[in-house]
């Protein structure tokens, strides 16, 4: 199983003005700017010719944070499943997969390396209608 790192956290404090640099300013493509909670709005933008995107919000990378807003290196995997069954069998505790959206990309989980770094393992399964297996 492939396992890509493609997602920067960027904490910000006023999401519009990062999104306004990082679009209009650096030139980044605007790949999605949605709200899977009421307290939550996180905008996705992937610079020109990159494999790697920034994932910008209020508040994403903050100690005390819910797991669910707390990581600050993220792994897209097509199988979230099997990415948590794999980690459990070499020993990473894994948190459970959590659902923030029902669409495609919205299946997280996380764990933390030995030194408290967060990761989050994102499962999306299509990138512009097209498989990622």
């Amino acid at each position: 199983m492939d396992w890509r790192l493609e997602v920067v956290v960027v904490p910000v404090t006023d999401i519009d003005r990062a999104k306004a640099f990082y679009v209009d300013q650096l030139g980044f493509n605007l790949d999605a700017d949605t709200q899977p909670t009421e307290t939550m709005r996180v905008v996705h933008m992937t610079p020109p010719g990159s494999s790697c995107s920034v994932v910008v919000g209020p508040k994403l990378i903050e100690a005390g944070a819910a797991p669910a807003v707390r990581g600050s290196l993220q792994l897209v995997v097509t199988d979230i499943e099997a990415a948590r069954t794999q980690l459990l069998a070499k020993g990473v505790e894994a948190s459970e997969i959590q659902v923030l959206d029902p669409r495609d990309g919205g299946k997280f989980l996380f764990f933390q390396d030995p030194d408290g770094n967060d990761w989050a393992v994102q499962e999306i399964r299509l990138r512009h209608g097209a498989s990622l297996d």
